[in-house]
Parts: structure tokens; C-alpha cells; sequence
């Protein structure tokens, strides 16, 4: 065992005595240690009660016969950074987690580790680090928050958002504002819809890193802490078995995990934290993949925010596992799983409980899956957008450009009543380099939505936006404005084409002019200070993953 190299032989005494400290005894220097790595953290939702699900794991480690050891790591609430410099933070920390995981992990030696989160950047940060430091490990998603109750509908965090912008439109009183504050969130979880959190949860189990079943399970339903009690006996199998990340991870596997993300209509934020996580294991996901597996993946869920539908439902029409049986014919099957068995193996029995919510591949709700990746004149080497929900008459848009430098000069502008019918918004050095930290655009979008302009506007930035975002709002544009790409040239009144059947975003401005532009060109200057110099100084753009570069 990995573990030997600090409890075995005379002169690991002085380690020996270290460790009896913590309470170990004899017997347990002859069994696998486990890491269990918790991103518990009291001020942010989805982590309020993770504690609990590691004592469930911890109890399963010890049943299997493992000594677990629950360690740390830090976490960030999107939805409470979101809207202000906090949010610059929020990507950042993805590489910071998998960074401290391997630092706590390589350094005591552990045998094996569950990791288990449940937000945006977390999972993500995890999942690195799994692939990194290839020891054994599975993942325990912390699951979904419940849906909120405002007059006989469900809602949750976003509809808080979009009830600002109605607030300030007139459309809302500030005491409907108020019941839908204290009526969204009602416990602990990620948040209700098929937002980032949740989208990565889905993926984690369609990668084969989580025990099936996991993802859709509610963060306060009690089978949340029996499958986190399976998985923490699951570790010491694996150890025994020699089941490691890269077996599992594999490309075929990152495949299967796009396939479920287009078939939900999920996160754009994937198309960051997939390549992210295959980066480490010498995988290369580029753009191509998603828009190529894109446009044969047909869209078979409607979820919020693009759709009627919450976690709730898609739990009860079979969570994760029914979506994977009914994409069956699309998926690779041979593929290892942390249960010690194929997909192919544990999808046998498997139905779809409600074709209602997740509709079969002959009835699909779009024949495309829910992503795009556009290229053209305004993003050469790509962007990103969510077409689950965007109605017809958007596929095609036409308008003049209006230019902001910072999320909050657009979204000042937006809730002003400044933006127009037609118009393009255009949100630059918002980037991994130039924001620094790629925020997410939530507040934006949401004002949008909530001053009635989500089918009358088209949104553009090289940050990013939040899962729960919704309409024609394009991101990850590259090169970003930081870096000189096109979309620092863009100036109020050009014309903007966004195609999305034929996947073009382009500038309608002649070349000539581009040119001279570009020689009047000059980045703006930010003041910054700690960790934010070290990472605009390393990040590499958002079409690679926003990955560091080790250089």
C-alpha cells in the first residue's frame, strides 16, 4: 500500500507516533488509509451539510475495513459572488482546490481518497485532482437543493435574480420581491435547476466517478447518506482492486459524459471544466468534440432554466441512470465505472420512469443537443452558448452592437432601461486573463430576462455565464478581448450576425477599418493584487479550459 511509506518498518516510529496521536491503534497500520476530502463550508448552501455526509462515508470507509481521515478544502457560493468583484474569484479556485488536494494528499501518503462537494468549481477542482494524483477515488456529490414554493410555483435562486430586473421594470412589487427572496431556497443543496452545480454532478456520474444514482439524489433526503456510505465502502474495493481514475476517465468516457450534457441542455460552464479535468490526464478536449457530438445528440430534457422541469422531476423519471439507458445506442458501454463494472453492466435493469421528462430518442425535444460552439470574424477560435430554450426566431440575429467593459457598466445600463430591442450587447475583459477570473454573467442575463428583453437582445462577452442563465447569451469568446482578439475592436453601432444553424458569430465590419483599429488599440490597465496577478499572469484561454499553464 501507498500508505506503507509512512507506517511501515523501524524508522517510521517517529510517523507511527504521530498518527496513535490521532487515534489510530495497531490493527490500523495494516489497513488502507483513506482521505476523505470535504468541502464542508457553513456560508455556502450546497456545502451546509456535508459534515454529515462524511460521517456517512467515514462509516462505510471503517465497515470495508479502511482507517479514514477527513481533510479540506475550500469552497465558493457562485450565486453569492455573483454581480460583483467577488465572482473574479469563484473559476480561480477551481485550480486552488485541485492544487490543495494534491499538496494534503501526496503529502500523507493516502491510500485512496472520496471527494465529495457539491457547487460549480468544486466538483470540478476535485475531479483534477483525481486525475492528477491517479490513486484510487470516488466521487460523493453533496445533491441538489428542493425547489421553492411562490404562490403555487416552484422557483429558486434564479428566478431571484430575474425578479430584481421585474422589480425595477415595474412589473413586481417590492413585496412580491421580498416573498420570492424568502421563498427560493429553501435548505441546503445546489441549487434546484440544471445549473453548474448540478450539470457537473450529472457528469461525475456519467464518467463513471460516482456511484449510480448520486447525482439527483436531494442534499437532505436520507438516501443521500447511504449511497455516500456505499461509496466510502466502495474506496476500499477499489484500492484492492486497483481501480484508478485513468481507467475510468478514459476519452471514451469523456464522451459519454458530453453526450448526457447536450441530451440535459446543461452548463456551458462544462465546456471549461471537461477539458480541465482531461488536461490531467494527457486527454485533449477541444471545441470540435462538443459541437461535432453536438449536432447528432439530440436534446431529450427540459430543465430550468430551460424548461418546466427541476432536479425533482428527473430524479423521479430515474436520475442519471434512466438518461444514460435511453442514450444507450449513442453511448460507449465498455467503459469502467467506480462500481467495478461496465456502464453496459449497470445500466441492466435500468428504465425510464417518466418519458414525460425524459423523452425518449424518438420523440426528442430538438434533434440537436443543447450547446453550440460558434466561430467567425468576431471569435476565431470559438464561442459558447446554451440553445436548449432559445426559440426560432433567435436562431438568426441581426443587430448593432452596444459596448460595455465591465459587467457592471452593462448591468447599470440594462436596469436604466438603456438597452434596446435589437440590439447586441457586447461585454469585454471579462475574461480568464482580462476579467481577471472569467466571471459569470448572472445579474446581466437575469436583469435581461427581468426587464422583458430575453427574446428581443443578444448578449456577447468572453466571460462566461452562470447555468442558470437563459436566452441568446453567447460566451467564451476567444480570443478575449485582453489578448487583442476581435471583440476588443468592436465599437457601439457595428453590425453583429450570430447564425446558429450554421454556426457563425461574426462582425460585419471591413477588414481595413479592423486594421486600423487595432493600431489605436490599447488594453485597459487593472489594479490587482494576490492570488488574481498569479493567475492572469498563467491562465491559458477559455477554448483550452482556462487551464494554467506550469511555465
Amino acid at each position: 500500500m501507498r500508505s506503507d511509506i509512512i507506517k511501515k518498518g523501524i524508522e517510521r516510529a517517529p510517523h507511527r507516533a504521530l498518527l496513535r496521536a490521532v487515534g489510530l491503534s495497531d490493527d490500523d497500520f495494516d489497513k488502507p488509509f483513506i482521505a476523505v476530502v470535504n468541502s464542508y463550508s457553513e456560508i455556502v448552501p450546497g456545502h451546509k451539510h456535508l459534515r454529515e455526509v462524511a460521517e456517512a462515508v467515514k462509516q462505510g470507509v471503517r465497515e470495508a475495513g479502511g482507517v479514514p481521515f477527513e481533510v479540506n478544502t475550500i469552497a465558493i457560493c457562485d450565486g453569492i459572488a455573483m454581480g460583483h468583484d467577488g465572482m473574479k474569484y469563484s473559476l480561480p479556485s477551481r485550480d486552488l482546490i485541485a492544487d490543495s488536494i494534491e499538496l494534503v494528499v501526496n503529502a500523507h501518503k493516502f491510500d485512496g481518497m472520496v471527494l465529495i462537494a457539491s457547487c460549480d468549481k468544486i466538483v470540478p477542482g476535485m475531479l483534477m485532482a483525481a486525475a492528477r494524483l491517479n490513486i484510487p477515488a470516488i466521487m460523493v456529490t453533496g445533491g441538489p437543493m428542493y425547489s421553492g414554493c411562490f404562490r403555487g410555483r416552484r422557483v429558486g435562486v434564479a428566478d431571484v435574480f430575474e425578479a430584481v430586473g421585474a422589480y425595477k421594470k415595474g412589473l413586481i412589487t417590492l413585496e412580491e420581491l421580498t416573498e420570492i427572496e424568502k421563498s427560493a431556497c429553501p435548505g441546503p443543496g445546489s441549487c434546484n435547476g440544471m445549473f453548474t452545480a448540478n450539470t457537473m454532478a450529472c457528469l461525475t456520474e456519467a464518467l463513471g466517478m460516482s456511484l449510480p444514482g448520486t447525482a439527483c439524489i436531494h442534499a437532505v433526503d436520507s438516501a443521500k447518506l447511504a449511497i455516500a456510505k456505499e461509496a466510502g465502502k466502495a474506496i476500499v474495493r477499489l484500492i484492492n482492486e486497483s481501480l484508478t481514475p485513468s481507467k475510468i476517465m478514459t476519452y471514451e468516457a469523456f464522451e459519454n459524459a458530453i453526450i448526457v450534457d447536450l441530451a440535459l441542455g446543461g452548463s456551458t460552464n462544462t465546456l471549461l471544466h471537461l477539458p480541465a479535468i482531461a488536461h490531467e490526464l494527457g486527454i485533449r478536449l477541444d471545441l470540435d468534440i462538443f459541437d461535432r457530438l453536438s449536432r447528432k445528440v439530440p436534446q431529450l430534457c427540459t430543465l430550468v432554466p430551460n424548461g418546466p422541469h427541476t432536479m425533482e422531476d428527473l430524479r423521479r423519471a430515474g436520475g442519471v441512470p434512466a438518461l444514460l439507458k435511453e442514450l444507450e445506442p449513442l453511448l460507449h458501454l465498455d467503459v469502467m465505472t467506480v462500481t467495478g463494472r461496465t456502464l453496459k453492466e449497470n445500466l441492466k435493469g435500468v428504465k425510464v420512469l417518466d418519458y414525460n421528462i425524459i423523452r425518449p430518442l424518438s420523440r426528442p425535444v430538438r434533434s440537436e443537443g443543447g450547446i453550440a460552439v460558434l466561430k467567425g470574424s468576431l471569435a476565431p477560435e470559438g464561442a459558447v452558448l446554451k440553445i436548449a430554450g432559445i426559440p426560432e426566431h433567435l436562431r438568426v440575429f441581426r443587430g448593432v452592437a452596444k459596448v460595455f467593459d465591465s459587467e457592471e457598466e452593462a448591468v447599470k445600463a440594462v436596469l436604466s432601461d438603456e438597452i434596446k430591442e435589437g440590439e447586441v450587447v457586447i461585454v469585454r475583459y471579462e475574461g480568464p486573463k482580462g476579467g481577471p477570473g472569467m466571471r459569470e454573467m448572472l445579474s446581466i442575463t437575469a436583469a435581461i430576462a427581468g426587464m422583458g428583453l430575453i427574446e428581443k437582445v443578444a448578449l456577447v462577452t468572453d466571460g462566461r455565464f452562470s447555468g442558470a442563465t437563459r436566452g441568446l447569451c453567447i460566451g467564451h469568446v476567444t480570443p478575449e478581448a485582453a489578448d487583442g482578439g476581435p471583440i476588443a475592436l468592436v465599437r457601439n453601432g457595428d453590425e453583429i450576425l450570430i447564425d446558429i444553424p450554421n454556426r457563425k458569430i461574426e462582425l460585419l465590419v471591413p477588414i481595413e477599418e479592423l486594421k486600423k483599429r487595432r493600431q489605436e488599440w490599447k488594453p485597459p490597465s487593472k489594479a490587482m493584487k494576490g492570488y488574481l496577478v498569479r493567475y492572469a499572469r498563467q491562465v491559458m484561454q477559455a477554448s483550452k479550459g482556462a487551464i494554467l499553464t506550469t511555465q
